[in-house]
């Protein structure tokens, strides 16, 4: 099911992919054999679907939009080399001619919706909701112009969405997930493992002697390609951020003071007091408790005779902009701690106030926050730079001239590094410190050539990264002297290795013949331990995560055997224990399991059902316009 969907959603933008291409739709379509279907048609479509055609323009938008709340979504941009990498083209393209494929069959059947059912929608929509909890009309004018629609647009496709989710809804109809479909996924998931093992480690490989010169030869004269020098990359990277272009120290103490007072409030924490509230109907009741209260009563006592529990009294602990009424304010930030105010007349009635534990504010001084505020203020200012000198970098470097030119002439440090693999590590083998993160910058390199004029990278901080290669020391064989140490060491580590397959093979051999575990540990020397409540997939206390893959493999009494995270660590164990979880079918895990498996069965009926529409009133789609959007091959109609 939605195979191409899934793969997309394996890489590093999954979910997020995920939720934008699902659009408004209830459920996911499955992508029909989209390269089976090209065939010449209008040269300004890029798909037609029955009647209905879908322009280069409309599909331009479209995609277009979808990247960008993607790219918002990841914080970067998402450009058309990595949308068709990850398949995104496709992906979009066939979830727009699926929805048309619904608004065709939805008009051929000639479903309706009232304008009513329309507002409802949209009126009743938490986004569109102001501070009261109501629908808004300025925050849903806002919300739609922001996403790019305009208000009939916006209409129209809810609309639209609203029939596709009522076609949806009555082909998947109200799927049931069989109780022994949940019941085995559970215990799948919850079942878990005991067991007894036996920790192998470089000890018990014995003492391992130095190879002579000729096993040494050998050995890495049939390893060679292990020990290759990988292909470096000679590169210049200029960075252009708002923090590397401040200048905190041209910000003028007047300019920060004036900052400091606007967002004074935020430099500190308001003062907090214990609050206590006695609500009265009647102002003559409340000024006659407020007598007996000065009269001596107390507080806890007066609510006592009036019936009213600790709870009911307790405001909490509270600042004064929390408190929606402001004579009640006013009045709590007014007493001692322990005192009882007079009665006072609120919005819902008149009240008597106890203050209790009092915590002070706090606020920072100018010259406590001075340092981070010029930076902040200088780095706001930088961005403006950042903008000029992005258009001086494009314009010299179109001149012809090289990042390493265009910095000295516009006096910009650049970063040149000598040689890096693709890994970012230096020949030595160590990262290269000053490469940075983000943007994957060594990627890029090795994705484009010397000379290459590339297109500048956008950083996290809104800022731009440029970079050029201009050299490539393609990889080669090493010879046996160049890396003597590391292939001894890795013949070492083999070595070890078969010691220890050759020692857990004979334990095996012994277990499998009946012997205990603990007769065979004990023969070599070593301890049993336990391992319990072992779940699929985690690590069990300092068991590696194989070693768990490992027990769930064989039944319960077997032996079993397996590498450690390292060729250095061998576990030789029997599976002691097997407990599957107890079924109930009303447990959270086990709605939510249902809930999960009724929408994947009905997104494959939904998908089916869409197929069969498709090849009902013809699908046709035209790479050559699909370039025109996304790129790629220029090739013409298939």
């Amino acid at each position: 099911m939605l195979r191409g969907i899934h793969k997309a959603s394996s890489t590093w933008l999954g979910k997020a992919v995920m939720a934008v291409i699902m659009g408004g739709l209830i459920v996911s379509f499955a992508i029909w054999g989209i390269g089976d279907i090209f065939r010449g048609f209008g040269v300004n479509s890029v798909a037609k679907i029955g009647g209905t055609e879908i322009s280069i323009e409309q599909f331009r938008s479209y995609y277009t939009e979808k990247l960008q709340q993607l790219g918002q979504r990841m914080r970067r941009p998402i450009s058309n080399d990595q949308a068709r990498a990850l398949g995104l083209d496709r992906q979009l393209l066939g979830q727009l001619v699926a929805e048309t494929t619904l608004d065709e069959q939805a008009r051929q059947l000639r479903l309706g919706l009232a304008d009513k059912d329309i507002a409802d929608r949209i009126t009743s929509d938490p986004a569109f909701r102001g501070a009261n909890g109501q629908f808004d009309r300025a925050r849903f004018e806002a919300v739609i112009r922001n996403a790019g629609f305009s208000e009939a647009r916006f209409v129209a496709e809810q609309r639209n969405v609203m029939l596709r989710r009522q076609i949806a809804q009555t082909v998947s109809g109200d799927l049931k997930v069989p109780d022994t479909t949940i019941k085995s996924i559970l215990q799948y998931q919850g079942e878990k493992r005991a067991i007894q093992y036996i920790a192998l480690a470089t000890a018990q490989a014995g003492d391992v002697a130095a190879p002579s010169a000729d096993e040494l030869a050998k050995y890495f004269e049939t390893r060679k390609v292990l020990f290759r020098a990988p292909e470096y990359r000679k590169v210049t990277v200029l960075s252009q951020s708002p923090a590397e272009l401040a200048k905190p120290q041209d910000v003028s103490d007047a300019d920060a003071k004036a900052a400091y007072e606007a967002r004074k409030d935020s430099y500190g924490t308001s003062e907090k007091r214990e609050l206590r509230q006695m609500v009265f109907a009647k102002p003559e009741d409340a000024a006659a408790a407020s007598e007996r209260v000065t009269k001596g009563l107390s507080f806890a006592d007066l609510a006592k005779e009036r019936g009213i529990k600790d709870s009911d009294l307790d405001v909490g602990t509270v600042a004064k902009a929390d408190i929606i009424d402001p004579a009640v304010a006013d009045a709590a930030f007014a007493l001692k701690s322990g005192d009882v105010s007079s009665p006072v007349k609120g919005a819902f009635g008149t009240v008597l106030l106890q203050v209790g534990k009092i915590e002070a504010g706090t606020q920072k001084t100018y010259a406590d926050v001075a340092a981070d505020l010029k930076r902040e203020l200088a780095e706001a200012r930088a961005k403006t730079e950042i903008s000029n000198l992005r258009d001086k970098i494009e314009d010299d470097r179109a001149g012809g001239a090289t990042l390493a030119e265009t910095a000295k002439k516009l006096n910009l440090k650049v970063i040149s590094i000598d040689a890096v693999d693709r890994a970012g590590r230096a020949p030595d083998g160590q990262p290269i410190a000053a490469l940075p993160k983000q943007p994957d910058v060594v990627a890029a390199a090795f994705a484009t050539d010397v000379g290459v004029d590339n297109d500048a990278l956008q950083l996290p901080s809104n800022g731009y990264l440029y970079y050029d290669v201009t050299g490539i020391t393609p990889s080669r064989e090493r010879t046996l002297d160049e890396v003597k140490d590391q292939v001894a060491a890795r013949w070492r580590d083999d070595e070890i290795a078969k010691r220890l397959q050759a020692k857990a093979d004979d334990m095996l051999v012994k277990l499998k013949a009946g012997t205990p575990l603990a007769q065979v540990a004990s023969e070599s020397g070593l301890k049993v331990d336990t391992a319990a409540d072992m779940v699929r997939g985690k690590p069990a206390g300092f068991l590696p995560v194989k070693v768990t893959e490992a027990a769930f493999k064989i039944p319960k009494g077997s032996p079993g055997s397996v590498e450690g995270d390292s060729a250095a660590s061998r576990y030789v164990f029997v599976v002691t224990a097997v407990t599957d979880p107890a079924f109930d079918a009303n447990t959270p895990e086990a709605k939510q399991l249902a809930a999960s498996l009724q929408n994947s069965f009905a997104d494959d009926i939904v998908g089916q059902y869409i197929a069969k529409i498709e090849a009902d009133i013809g699908v046709t789609l035209n790479q050559a316009a699909l370039n025109q959007v996304v790129g790629g091959g220029t090739g013409g109609n298939n």
